[in-house]
């Protein structure tokens, strides 16, 4: 088992820093940013220090997973349905988080991928699938959705019409029925 890394070694709270500093300035400067840590490491009283290429391969792994964000809201930005934004939104951020973390070991393991690794990707790309598939299923019912609002608004409008019309030719009850059964199919 490899050593822990030594940005996993510093508190949350300097990661976090990190992470802001570094989306601050663009995901770049990296080497005023690796020193401003290690400034910050040795002020708290940690007897650690973080090369630039470990905030390099930090930072490369937040820009990449922030593209993927942004990547994914704007394909869902597209999309009208509320609940399928928030299915795909969250699926994203999984596979993106796992997509970040199975990258940087095969990085950091020399292009080796590990049969549980693998596994994992397996299972990135079923969700993905199922999520496909459950878009579809969602476009689908939305699709039927509105189809079936608009043809019950297009009846309600010809009873609407169709009721005027009866009252001004003086038509009965009767006569009305059967012109919506007949002629319109519309329900008595």
């Amino acid at each position: 088992m490899p050593p822990p890394k030594k940005l996993d070694l510093i508190p949350e709270e300097l990661r976090r820093w990190l992470a802001e500093e570094l989306r601050d300035r663009g995901f770049s400067d990296i080497v005023s940013v690796t020193d401003a840590l290690n400034g910050r490491i040795a002020a708290e009283g940690l007897e650690i220090r973080v090369g630039k290429s470990a905030v390099g391969d930090f930072s490369k792994a937040l820009k990449d997973q922030r593209e993927a964000f942004a990547l994914a809201d704007v394909l869902l930005s597209d999309l009208d349905i509320e609940r399928e934004g928030d299915i795909h939104r969250v699926l994203m951020q999984m596979i993106a988080n796992s997509a970040v973390h199975m990258i940087q070991n095969v990085r950091d393991n020399d292009g080796h991928l590990e049969p549980k690794d693998l596994m994992s990707l397996g299972r990135m790309l079923k969700d993905l699938m199922a999520s496909s598939g459950m878009r579809e299923k969602l476009l689908e019912d939305e699709r039927k959705r509105l189809v079936r609002e608009t043809r019950e608004a297009r009846e309600a409008e010809m009873e609407e019409a169709l009721e005027a019309t009866a009252k001004e030719a003086g038509l009965d009850g009767a006569m009305l029925d059967r012109l919506r059964r007949g002629v319109l199919g519309l329900r008595a």
